[in-house]
């Protein structure tokens, strides 16, 4: 061979594109897929974890602002809107089925029931069963209303525990 000749050379492929750093498109997914796991992750803490976004949540608020209208309002309103607010977070907790007709006695023995922080609705709610249907002239204790309204906050806190580990019991569902 003389000094002035070529040498051919075997044809190369091109070499491997490495899949790091990421293309500019990759990075795009990866934030939107990182900004979407956020979001569910908050929203599942809020609504699991604290009640925030719940009807637990909605029911301590509601429980707080009945506290603070009974320095303003009669005590025999705010007792009738803790008895309606009672029941609307049984209907909730147990289904319409099981807690919509109870009255009286049978209303409170329900309570007392399915209360784990062990209130006795029974003998300390006869107020509930009462007051909706009491003149503005008659008289309740203040004391008592917000021993009740304490009672009830905790019953909403107690039972949450409780129907994370059942789940909630839907009208008409049976489960397997």
């Amino acid at each position: 061979m003389d000094s002035g000749s070529t040498v051919l050379r075997d044809i190369h492929g091109l070499d491997a594109i490495p899949w790091w750093p990421l293309a500019p498109g990759w990075w795009s997914v990866v934030v939107v897929a990182g900004l979407l796991l956020l979001f569910i992750g908050i929203r599942y803490w809020l609504t699991c974890h604290t009640g925030w976004l719940g009807w637990r949540g909605d029911a301590r608020r509601q429980l707080r602002a009945l506290k603070k209208a009974l320095t303003s309002e009669a005590p025999h309103v705010v007792a009738g809107r803790l008895s309606e607010l009672l029941r609307r977070v049984a209907m909730v907790h147990s289904g319409r089925q099981q807690t919509a007709g109870l009255t009286g006695d049978s209303w409170l023995h329900w309570l007392a029931a399915h209360d784990n922080s062990g209130f006795d609705w029974e003998r300390h709610g006869q107020m509930l069963t009462t007051a909706p249907y009491m003149p503005p002239t008659m008289s309740i204790e203040r004391d008592e209303l917000v021993t009740l309204l304490d009672a009830a906050t905790r019953w909403i806190n107690v039972s949450r525990q409780s129907t994370q580990k059942s789940g909630l019991r839907i009208p008409g569902v049976t489960r397997v």
